[in-house]
């Protein structure tokens, strides 16, 4: 006989519906996968054997027959551990040993030998895709139900063993109540319908608040203005003054996410086997080490996966030591700063990541980090200084938006009770009101984009037009500064976001000032 069910399967982030054709004939004993599986799929016979013998059936090697699985499209790779639950359930219908309609319905879940379900990645992605291909039903990993749960409209059904499956498939086929009297016991499981997943709201828990931070107001505010319009930063200055600090506070500054920004990063990090909790709920932070590889960073693989900068999606990528990074690291940020996505081609295929991050860098000023300090005398010669800073290249200091000094600070203050200044949940507020602006104004207009970190050519002239006169300023003060046409424009959106933190309808001489103040001072 034969049998056909459903599942579902990621390539990188582009999940995809599988058909699972189970076909059962006479002949010496067989098992066999079909479908380009890799070696996790061709080790499910083994699996699913002792999992359909220790759930009470009849064992797979019992009689003459041979068992053919097809994994359809028989083109695309198929990888992992989530097929074996749909491949048992065909074998055993396609025996003869259960009846059910498999139609509109996807099986996803790893058996155990005892024939219990384990959990899997990238379920939020696997049941977004049924979703959207008309699927009605999916049966999965009860550990996987909350980050299930997020998609709407279909149900979701958490199951703890393949036998509790069969019991409520089984239901389905004979009358409900008759099934349960059989039994004498209610099913052990329970149907969880959207919206089911509650998501917390924003109480977080930081490590470090910016009243922690002693002084250095200028780059509180440079962060403050950073967040407010999603634009990247750098912070420079000697070793010791709270750049890191600063920087781990950022997170704090940042509005809660949205449900579809949950659901985004919560199917990134579950495909990626990074999920802490059961969904994201805040902007992530991510802060891989300067050591970090390439493809740590970027993603790739023989079959690509995201990396860091895609871990990074509507949070904040975190780069301490920044031209301690590999120099194709650095000059890889090119296409995510600039596109909010990242492109990974290999020889078996190209991947496009979404990568919608604020970086924020921190770097000395020199190798030994106290070129100009105050209080200690720099050991490096000029080419030193010169070739550190030449780490970074124009086009990479261009993409970021503020430069930030951050100085040393007298011992004096650092004892001061109140010396840290405004909390992060006070900066915060004014930060959400700006931002609140921002996607008002983009949405009016029936634009996808979220701030004016985002605005391309077209968004800064019909959202940040500046007169004639201000247009003569910023003129004068780009060839003094000798910037370039993408530096121009973003001194504009920056200028833009200041107004908007202030609710200022129009850009203003003032916000321009401001906004030119953060161009890069050090020679890079």
């Amino acid at each position: 006989m034969l049998a056909k069910l459903h599942t579902v399967q990621t390539n990188g982030l582009k999940p995809s519906i599988v058909d699972v054709e189970v076909d059962i004939s006479r002949g010496m004993h067989a098992f066999s996968i079909v479908g380009l599986a890799d070696k996790a799929i061709g080790e499910a016979k083994d699996r699913i054997g002792a999992a359909i013998k220790n759930s009470g059936f009849k064992p797979l090697t019992k009689g003459s027959k041979k068992i053919i699985v097809s994994l359809a499209p028989a083109d695309i790779k198929k990888e992992g551990s989530q097929f074996d639950l749909a491949i048992a359930l065909g074998y055993l219908l396609a025996e003869g040993e259960i009846k059910f309609n498999p139609k509109k319905k996807i099986f996803l879940g790893e058996l155990s030998l005892t024939g219990e379900l384990r959990p899997g990645r990238g379920t939020l992605l696997l049941v977004e895709a049924a979703q959207k291909k008309g699927f009605e039903e999916v049966f999965l990993p009860a550990d996987n139900a909350r980050e299930a749960a997020l998609i709407r409209g279909i149900k979701i059904f958490p199951c703890q063993s393949l036998s509790e499956i069969i019991n409520h498939l089984q239901s389905a086929v004979k009358p409900a109540e008759k099934q349960i009297k059989e039994e004498g016991a209610e099913p052990s499981f329970q149907i969880i319908i959207q919206p089911a997943t509650e998501i917390a709201t924003d109480e977080r828990e930081s490590a470090f608040d910016f009243a922690d931070v002693r002084g250095q107001e200028s780059a509180k505010r440079g962060l403050e203005i950073a967040a407010a319009g999603g634009h990247n930063a750098a912070m420079y200055g000697p070793p010791g003054t709270g750049k890191s600090m600063l920087a781990k506070a950022f997170c704090g500054l940042l509005p809660p996410l949205s449900y579809d920004e949950i659901v985004e990063a919560t199917g990134i990090h579950s495909v990626a086997g990074t999920l802490e909790d059961d969904i994201v709920t805040t902007p992530p932070f991510r802060s891989p080490h300067h050591t970090s590889s390439h493809i740590s960073i970027v993603g790739g693989g023989a079959w690509p996966k995201p990396g860091e900068i895609t871990l990074a999606h509507r949070g904040v990528l975190f780069l301490d030591e920044f031209p301690e990074f590999e120099k194709r690291v650095v000059e890889s940020l090119r296409q995510p700063l600039e596109d909010k996505m990242i492109s990974i081609s290999r020889s078996k295929g190209t991947m496009l990541f979404p990568a919608n991050f604020i970086l924020v860098a921190t770097m000395n000023p020199c190798p030994c980090g106290y070129n100009n300090s105050k209080t200690r005398a720099c050991t490096c010669s000029a080419s030193d200084i010169n070739r550190y800073q030449k780490k970074l290249s124009g086009p990479i200091v261009d993409r970021i938006d503020l430069w930030l000094d951050v100085p040393q600070i007298d011992h004096e203050k650092l004892s001061q009770k109140g010396a840290g200044g405004e909390s992060s949940a006070e900066i915060r507020a004014r930060v959400i009101r700006a931002r609140q602006i921002q996607l008002s104004r983009f949405a009016d207009a029936g634009l996808k984009i979220k701030t004016n970190g985002e605005m391309g050519i077209r968004e800064i002239v019909r959202y940040a037009s500046i007169n004639e006169e201000l247009s003569r300023f910023l003129n004068e003060a780009a060839k003094k500064l000798d910037l370039s046409a993408r530096a121009y424009h973003r001194v504009v959106k920056l200028a833009r976001t200041i107004a908007d933190l202030e609710g200022a309808p129009d850009i203003t001489q003032g916000h321009l000032s401001e906004a030119l103040q953060y161009r890069p001072r050090m020679g890079i």
